[in-house]
């Protein structure tokens, strides 16, 4: 049994195949014990006296948090010395650019658990300076008696020769701490970078190991270990198993994801652009952009073809070097709260009211109104089909902290109907100001991008997706808006889709040949030799880490790119390694930058290789549209919902009972289990084969 579990700030959504049908589950999230939570959920969804092996696939965000909240292990780190303190000075970026007085984030390891040790290596891999067996041995006295929990390791040029780094590395590793060390996180040129990255694994290691050695013991404890499998194949990992959703879209086993935890820092965004890949696969669409909008935070990614990712993150602004799939996220979701600024000003978010509480309309103490609670307020919501009807949302609440918020307590001979319509008009406000933090995420991977947003369809999910898609197509005009079937749990699905991906790099600084006549064929076979060999060496290093992870198949699908730049340049585009690389470099160079420049020196700075093993999906099975639909069956009732400027009497809908080939006609509200799906006056709404809700502008 495989169930795919999405670990949110309100809900932990999961999702499990039997047979061809999907059993879904929402419950709300226990950021004190997620393990626990998870297991509970897996328990529902299975049968208590089930027998069944589980391999339980899961996105975390345990690691992204820890870094946002500086709630991580206290890290020891040695650098060669003299560079002790790059992880304070980074890079000269100023993000204010007229501001004197910026104060920075102070660094995640502090003055006093920072060593530099005495060894040397040059640019070229040659060992200059050796660490002595004593200044090891002294070294290793003083992180012990520091107090450190995990230790970072990163020496300069150590990705051309970690000798230097393996002899420290070794000797830590008899302390029992986690151990980071740089050429096996990150091999790659720029140092900050590169330390940045390998200090946040070294920061997350011991939390997000110890959690997942949780989970595994929990989901071993109420599921078998399967002794007939093990004992047929003689695989000492049959039996339950956990794995986790990295960053660039793939997964890896528990053990893994608990060395390199850098790798699961967008765990759970990454779910929602795999399956937003898949859906678009199925239903012929090849331009989309994926629109995840849950409770805390809505991540949008745009795919032209499939998911890309990128080496240029930032978390906590700290600089992520990683594959990373191309999310941009902010902080706006249904649980995010409305305040006022010192101008008095509305802001919404990005603070959350997460699970506990939760919106005020989910009755556990919540005081601040959230964008739930808005929706709820002008009818977009019915408050007795919440989760389908398990849990009802509380109105009445709702409208007295809306009423609170603006200090008008109700009194005796009060205006209540005034009290009400500017509660109303908070609501419209809040509303507004979240599409607008939403809007400019969407600019950002689109317009300033390059890309016209009225080319690409937006694949709406989450468990808040469906109330604002509408809203956000009419405004960059996008084609049309899809809702797939249960759009709440949507990345847990996308979890439970991915395939084992594991990635490798290394830099490896050589001069492209020209293709001119006056170059000497010599010249390209030596340069076609040394990437051939350095590919190589990576492919055998990703097998070698499969073989170790018991993940090996048959059949490994290998993906190799090539990290190229205009000589004198000081970034780099990543490209497919092809006979036409060349040429396959200018129009990107062009599509990215503006201009291209195909007389100027080509380098290779980064070789990449990326190994997949595939795992099983489900396929997604079309139904014949009904010559004549019915929808007596789905129609819930009429209720008054505001749109524009004044409430309009809107149809509510069941998306269980609606058939391929249904039309609705905005407005309109459609509401399921997991989520709920607002058709604005304007908007069709048709039942596609697939039960997608396809929604487009009738103007």
């Amino acid at each position: 049994m495989r169930i795919g579990a999405d670990t949110g700030g309100t809900f932990t959504d999961c999702v499990v195949m039997v047979g061809s049908r999907l059993k879904i589950l929402k419950v709300f999230s226990t950021p004190d014990d997620h393990a626990k939570t998870i297991v509970q959920a897996a328990l529902d969804l299975a049968s208590r006296k089930s027998k069944r092996v589980l391999t339980l696939i899961h996105g975390t965000t345990v690691g992204t948090n820890s870094v946002l909240e500086r709630s991580g292990a206290r890290v020891a780190l040695l650098t060669t010395a003299g560079f002790e303190d790059l992880v304070e000075i980074g890079r000269q970026n100023r993000p204010e650019l007229y501001n004197l007085d910026v104060q920075r984030d102070p660094p995640l390891v502090v003055p006093r658990l920072r060593w530099g040790v005495r060894e040397r290596t040059k640019s070229d891999g040659k060992i200059l300076t050796h660490p002595t067996p004593a200044g090891v041995r002294r070294l290793r006295q003083q992180v012990r008696d520091s107090g450190a929990e995990s230790v970072a390791i990163c020496f300069l040029f150590s990705f051309q020769n970690p000798k230097n780094e393996r002899v420290v590395a070794r000797a830590l590793k008899k302390l029992n701490l986690p151990v980071s060390v740089s050429h096996e996180i990150l091999p790659e040129f720029r140092e900050y970078e590169r330390l940045s990255t390998v200090v946040i694994n070294a920061y997350l290691a011991p939390r997000l190991g110890r959690y997942l050695f949780r989970l595994e013991q929990e989901a071993k404890r109420y599921f078998p270990v399967g002794k007939a499998i093990s004992k047929k194949r003689k695989n000492k990992n049959a039996g339950t198993q956990v794995y986790v959703m990295q960053s660039n879209g793939g997964i890896t086993t528990a053990a893994r994801a608990a060395q390199e935890p850098v790798r699961t820092i967008l765990s759970g965004p990454a779910g929602g652009v795999v399956a937003t890949a898949w859906l678009a696969k199925h239903v012929g669409i090849r331009r989309a952009i994926s629109f995840d909008m849950g409770g805390t935070s809505t991540d949008v990614c745009l795919l032209d073809g499939p998911p890309r990712t990128t080496h240029e993150t930032m978390l906590g602004n700290l600089p992520v070097a990683v594959p990373v799939l191309d999310v941009h996220s902010v902080g706006a979701g249904g649980g995010s709260l409305a305040r006022l600024d010192v101008g008095g000003a509305l802001r919404v978010g990005p603070e959350s009211a997460g699970s506990d509480p939760g919106p005020i309309c989910y009755g556990k103490g919540g005081v601040t109104p959230a964008v739930t609670d808005a929706h709820l307020l002008l009818g977009h919501l019915d408050s007795k089909c919440f989760l389908g009807g398990k849990f009802d949302l509380d109105k009445k609440a709702t409208k007295k902290s809306f009423e609170n918020f603006l200090g008008q307590r109700k009194r005796r001979g009060s205006d209540k109907r005034g009290s009400f319509r500017a509660s109303r008009g908070l609501a419209r406000g809040i509303i507004a100001v979240s599409n607008a933090t939403m809007e400019k995420a969407l600019r950002v991977i689109s317009i300033e991008r390059g890309y016209d947003p009225r080319d690409f369809s937006l694949i709406a999910f989450g468990g808040a997706g469906g109330l604002h898609a509408a809203d956000l197509a009419k405004s960059l005009g996008l084609r049309k808006v899809i809702v797939p079937q249960n759009p709440g749990v949507f990345s847990a699905l996308g979890i439970l889709l991915s395939d084992i991906v594991m990635d490798v790099s290394r830099s490896l600084f050589l001069a492209v040949p020209s293709q001119s006549v006056n170059c000497h064929v010599r010249a390209t076979q030596k340069f076609l030799q040394s990437l051939e060999h350095g590919f190589s060496e990576l492919e055998q290093s990703a097998l070698r880490q499969l073989r170790r992870d018991q993940l090996l198949s048959s059949t490994v699908h290998v993906k190799r790119q090539l990290g190229i730049r205009y000589v004198g340049q000081s970034y780099e585009l990543d490209i497919p390694f092809t006979r036409g690389f060349r040429g396959d470099f200018h129009r990107e160079h062009e599509k990215t930058y503006g201009y291209a420049d195909p007389g100027r020196s080509l380098e290779v700075v980064n070789l990449r290789v990326r190994q997949v093993v595939r795992t099983p999906k489900p396929s997604l099975q079309a139904v014949r549209p009904k010559q004549t639909v019915h929808y007596q069956d789905a129609f819930i009732g009429n209720k008054k919902a505001w749109f524009d400027q004044h409430f309009y009497l809107t149809p509510f809908f069941d998306r269980d009972h609606l058939q391929s080939g249904s039309c609705l006609k905005g407005p309109a509200v459609v509401v399921e289990y997991s989520s709920t799906t607002v058709i604005p006056p304007g908007f069709i709404c048709r039942v596609d084969e697939y039960l997608n809700l396809v929604l487009s502008s009738n103007a």
